[in-house]
């Protein structure tokens, strides 16, 4: 038998052709791998949510800046769930009112209660397009028509005027169709009372609030927050001391760290989670809301303000943030309709703590209208098992544990949690 030495020319010239197919079908390989692999991180990139703030940040000490956040690219939780193209700005793309309803265990509750009960919101400049914004967003949802025209929607001025309105903003419009929605996604049978301040200052927004609890309204929304600062004190007698008043302020969507007028001890201050659909028998899962080191829901111990009788921690010797929370991560965001200015496409996805304290504002409104001289911040603390703990989660580094991260109970992020039905919210 004739052999062949492994190092024949024939040899050498069966093994390189061998060699090079077996190079060539590896780089086939790696090119399908690499492929794979951008197609993998396309779709995560797809699937990657991000957002802008809805309004620009305060310029001036005492300056508020809403807590609007839009998104802008990626796919919702809802979006992914209902398998609805990131791009599609049509139709709805984020929780709508059955959505939030079942989540928080108030769907018997906002088809019966809220008759003759009015939401308040508070904002800063004009949305022009408030009312046709709305009207669309119940429309589409099957709410209730509420209009100038039937009487259950008013829209005024911080002196209390329908006519003399103030200049227009884009980015405070978002900020208003995310707070007019919100309130009828969780009240649809409540009127609606907007009132929009000449400026973002606080002492124009807080003249508002004062106008509007000067109208009637019972439960007020605010949701916008600035700084800290040594007039806090005087802010918080001079605008939002309302005995028999429920006034619920958004926490913030900057991470761990105190704003005002969510530090007021006269308001609920409303954190933010994230909210995602579950197997458990609630049907609903919830966390902190935080997506990095600067964009979260807003917690931690006041320095200015004192601490209300009810609130007993004992780590914060002040007034501590927050109380309660809902919904806030845009990832896990609510429907808007918004359609003034550059930012006004239609229907958006919006997150921020700025959804938050309007469905915690018209949560109460479910309830009932709180006793005259109570404080309606002091609810929850009194009836804390109707409302789902928020147990794992962090919104930022703090030495303090609770004040940034979840636990069982009271903690900073999301207080003693968020709604399970209205029990938490009666006096």
């Amino acid at each position: 038998m004739r052999t062949t030495s492994p190092d024949t020319p024939s040899t050498r010239r069966r093994w390189g052709r061998t060699g090079s197919a077996v190079i060539a079908t590896a780089a086939l390989l790696l090119t399908g791998l690499a492929t794979a692999a951008t197609t993998a991180q396309a779709r995560e990139n797809s699937s990657k949510v991000t957002w802008t703030r809805s309004c620009a940040l305060p310029r001036h000490t005492n300056e508020m800046a809403c807590d609007a956040l839009r998104v802008t690219g990626g796919r919702t939780a809802f979006q992914q769930q209902h398998g609805i193209s990131p791009r599609a700005a049509d139709a709805p793309s984020g929780y709508g009112p059955s959505d939030l309803q079942d989540a928080y265990g108030l769907t018997s509750a906002a088809a019966s209660n809220g008759s003759g009960r009015t939401i308040a919101i508070v904002d800063a400049y004009d949305d022009p397009n408030a009312e046709s914004d709305l009207a669309t967003y119940r429309s589409h949802y099957g709410l209730p028509a509420c209009t100038t025209a039937n009487g259950c929607f008013k829209k005024v001025s911080q002196t209390g005027s329908t006519t003399s309105l103030p200049t227009a903003d884009s980015g405070w419009a978002g900020e208003i169709s995310l707070d007019l929605d919100m309130a009828s996604a969780i009240c649809p049978n409540c009127h609606i009372t907007l009132v929009e301040a000449k400026s973002a200052s606080m002492a124009n927004l807080g003249t508002s609030v004062n106008e509007v609890v000067g109208l009637g309204a019972k439960y007020v929304s605010n949701s916008y927050g600035g700084g800290e600062s040594s007039s806090d004190a005087t802010y918080d007698s001079s605008y939002f001391n309302h005995p028999g008043v429920a006034i619920t302020v958004s926490a913030g969507d900057a991470g761990y760290g105190a704003e005002y007028p969510a530090a007021s001890k006269y308001v609920t201050a409303v954190g933010g989670t994230k909210l995602s659909t579950s197997s458990t028998s609630r049907g609903w899962t919830e966390s902190v809301w935080r997506t990095s080191g600067t964009e979260g829901t807003g917690s931690g111990c006041s320095a200015y303000d004192t601490k209300p009788a009810w609130q007993t921690d004992t780590g914060c010797a002040k007034r501590m943030i927050a109380d309660v929370s809902a919904v806030a991560d845009p990832a896990t965001g609510v429907s808007v309709y918004d359609t003034y200015g550059a930012d006004g496409q239609g229907w958006a996805t919006y997150g921020g703590t700025s959804a938050s304290a309007p469905i915690i504002a018209s949560v109460y409104a479910l309830a009932g209208t709180p006793s005259s001289g109570s404080y309606p911040a002091k609810f929850p603390y009194a009836n804390t098992s109707a409302l789902n703990d928020v147990t794992s989660g962090s919104n930022g580094s703090c030495t303090t544990g609770y004040f940034c991260t979840a636990r069982t109970g009271y903690d900073g992020p999301t207080g003693w949690g968020t709604p399970e039905g209205l029990g938490a919210f009666t006096g």
